[in-house]
């Protein structure tokens, strides 16, 4: 161990791994995806040292509280990340496509890629996704101007960043752990992997779930504390009561995972006994731990997109949410009985007939109201005047397999069965089947949604219609497959088989994958197409789909306080109303001084600080260690002893800005569902399209 770089040497920096080391196809996926980062990154900072906007990023992003920035950021986050975890599955199918004849990736290789793939899907795709729609949507909802807890906010954005970071540097220096998504010791034991690999997951996870915990902590408050007056529990969006759901679920499930992770940390770096094979060691409490935490996550990233498809059903059917009761109660005994299914991960660990017994019945008890969701959604849509755009297709497709996920969940639920399948394929297929189209394609769904009202223009309706069938076709090829092949016996982790029956199998989930790599760019031409069509396609007005819930009642994009004059809600569907009673867009009385938080670098100092300090510890840089605590305690001291003032935006701004975008309103003509993907629409829907009931 060498002052200042601990354990870390020359060897370990992967780019030169190209010109050191024998080619082979499997160097040269490795190094070559370091070089990507790499020269990702230097692109990144060269575009924005030329276009001048170094300022402009921390002033107006970096350094902002405002909820929809942050949310916007998560997003971004989620995008980067995605867009490695698709490559690193497509690599992952090209290997299984040859593995017959010994696959193109070495097999420590292969177990390096299935690990950061879970790892990144799970926690730096999936989470940045839900919890950016959370922030952005819930105080709008809910009639509020920000969150709770803005600064809070902000930080827990950062150690966000920070897991997703080090998960990318494990990329360039060093290499991830090799035990898997779930990290089980003893395999990411010192003893049986001594190297950085297992510190990267266990600090990537500790410190994101950090900011996970202050999340859930955050949209709570923000719920049950700053609903507009009048806004009972019952009158909430549905999104907002699977947020809140979602959030007690972060507050509850998020603590056994980042306890488990320290536990290991302890066992790596101290030589404590948790999980080892000896000394009183059990690794099968560690396997506890982590699905205490694994399954509620499950519905810590579907019940939002639940939440997006109750929103979509309502909106794009033009009738009010049948049985929101309904949905809301299932909501949630979903949350609860997420912690009463667990072990149903871990059959095969030795418990007793009973055991086994009692979790597979809850197991098969918590989908009812899944489906409960699923007959209310239908329901809604039932003799609805639906309009067959984007998100609509999403929903089709998400009716379609999802329903095939959920039925392959109750066949796992059974013991016996489970016990046959356990750690094959049918698993992938399984967990995929429910991911995928169960958050995925909600997400994409609502990103087609809210986009006009996050940016004032739509994203482009025939580029997104066929990105959307890529997704459909490209998961069902993909996927669907792995059932057959998880019944003919191929193991879930292994690196290549040994029956050439299996071989058209992996030739059609390697074309899915191909078609799903179609997809990614899909959705980023759509983006570049509707950039440069965003005149063409601007809403400034806010309303492009005729929506029901109150962030339709704002511009778009809405200003930083979001609302002119907290509204007052009188029944669910406040604005929907509004609009059937014809007065949805109306001056207020009066206007008052609105303050705001004012921007702080908190976040970005954690973010840099924790990164430091995931990264030395990993390596073994005791200073920096040090230095990165003191900076954490000390940015905590100093602020202590500052008072946060805010930033007063004045009546006269207020009613300056509503006065224009009222005016705006007046001089536009409404459209009709006709005539909604097309140029004329403004943001201004004809309330024709509204129906109460």
């Amino acid at each position: 161990m060498n002052f200042p770089f601990g354990r870390l040497e020359w060897s370990d920096l992967k780019p030169v791994h190209l010109f050191t080391h024998e080619f082979s196809i499997d160097n040269l996926v490795g190094s070559g995806a370091a070089w990507m980062v790499v020269i990702g990154a230097l692109a990144v900072a060269v575009l924005l040292t030329v276009m001048g906007r170094w300022g402009w990023l921390w002033r107006e992003w970096l350094t902002s509280v405002d909820h929809k920035k942050i949310g916007i950021m998560y997003m971004v986050l989620g995008f980067v990340m995605f867009a490695r975890g698709v490559a690193e599955g497509m690599a992952m199918r090209a290997h299984q496509t040859t593995a017959l004849n010994g696959g193109v990736l070495s097999e420590e290789h292969w177990a390096e890629l299935f690990s950061t793939h879970g790892t990144i899907m799970i926690f730096f795709v999936a989470m940045p996704f839900i919890t950016g729609f959370m922030n952005y949507l819930i105080p709008l909802q809910i009639g509020a101007r920000d969150m709770a807890f803005p600064v809070l906010n902000q930080i827990s954005l950062g150690l966000t960043a920070t897991g997703a970071a080090l998960c990318m540097i494990s990329l360039v220096v060093g290499k991830f752990q090799i035990g898997g998504w779930t990290a089980y010791p003893p395999f990411t034991g010192s003893t049986f992997d001594p190297g950085p690999g297992p510190d990267y997951w266990i600090w990537a996870i500790a410190l994101s779930g950090f900011g996970s915990m202050f999340s859930g902590l955050n949209f709570s408050v923000t719920i049950y504390k700053m609903r507009a007056p009048g806004m009972t529990y019952m009158r909430m969006p549905v999104f907002v009561w699977t947020a809140l759901c979602t959030s007690i679920l972060l507050v509850f499930a998020l603590p056994p995972l980042t306890v488990a992770a320290f536990m290991q940390a302890l066992d790596r770096t101290l030589g404590f006994h948790f999980f080892t094979n000896d000394l009183g060691g059990n690794m099968m409490n560690y396997a506890n731990l982590f699905w205490m935490f694994g399954h509620p996550e499950v519905y810590i990233l579907v019940l939002p997109a639940y939440g997006i498809f109750s929103e979509l059903t309502s909106t794009f059917a033009a009738k009010r949410l049948y049985g929101y009761t309904s949905l809301v109660l299932a909501t949630m005994s979903i949350s609860v009985i997420s912690f009463c299914v667990w072990l149903h991960h871990f059959f095969t660990m030795g418990n007793s007939a009973t055991i086994n017994v009692a979790f597979g019945i809850a197991t098969g008890i918590i989908a009812i109201p899944t489906g409960v969701k699923v007959y209310v959604w239908m329901a809604t849509l039932w003799r609805g005047r639906i309009r067959m755009t984007t998100p609509m297709i999403y929903m089709t497709g998400f009716f379609m397999l999802f329903v095939i996920g959920g039925l392959s969940g109750m066949i796992l639920a059974n013991p016996a069965i489970n016990w046959q399948v356990h750690n094959t394929q049918f698993i992938v297929a399984h967990f995929h089947n429910v991911l995928l189209p169960g958050l995925l394609f909600g997400v994409f769904a609502g990103i087609h949604i809210w986009f006009p009202k996050a940016f004032g223009f739509r994203l482009h309706e025939t580029a997104g219609q066929v990105t959307a069938i890529l997704w459909i076709v490209g998961f069902s090829l993909t996927f669907l497959p792995l059932y057959f092949v998880g019944l003919m016996g191929y193991p879930r982790r292994s690196s290549g088989f040994e029956d050439p029956a299996l071989l058209p199998y992996m030739y059609l989930t390697l074309f899915g994958a191909l078609l799903i790599g179609c997809a990614l760019l899909g959705l980023i031409a759509t983006l570049w197409i509707s950039i440069r069509q965003r005149d063409k396609l601007a809403v400034p007005l806010g309303d492009p789909w005729d929506g029901r819930t109150l962030e339709w009642a704002t511009p778009a994009p809405p200003p930083p306080w979001n609302f002119a004059v907290i509204p007052h809600i009188a029944e669910r569907d406040a604005f929907a109303r509004e609009k059937v009673d014809g007065k949805p867009f109306v001056q207020p009385p009066d206007y008052k001084d609105i303050h705001l938080p004012r921007n702080t670098s908190a976040g970005m100092i954690m973010f840099i600080a924790t990164t430091a300090f995931g990264f030395g510890v990993t390596w073994w840089m005791w200073w920096l260690v040090i230095l990165s605590v003191l900076v954490v305690v000390g940015w905590f001291f100093v602020t202590s002893f500052i008072e946060h003032d805010e930033v007063t935006i004045p009546a006269a701004e207020v009613r300056r800005h509503h006065n224009a975008w009222i005016e705006a309103i007046s001089l536009a003509t409404p459209v009709t569902r006709d005539h909604e993907t097309d140029s004329r629409n403004r943001g201004l829907a004809d309330t024709d399209m509204v129906v109460a009931s």
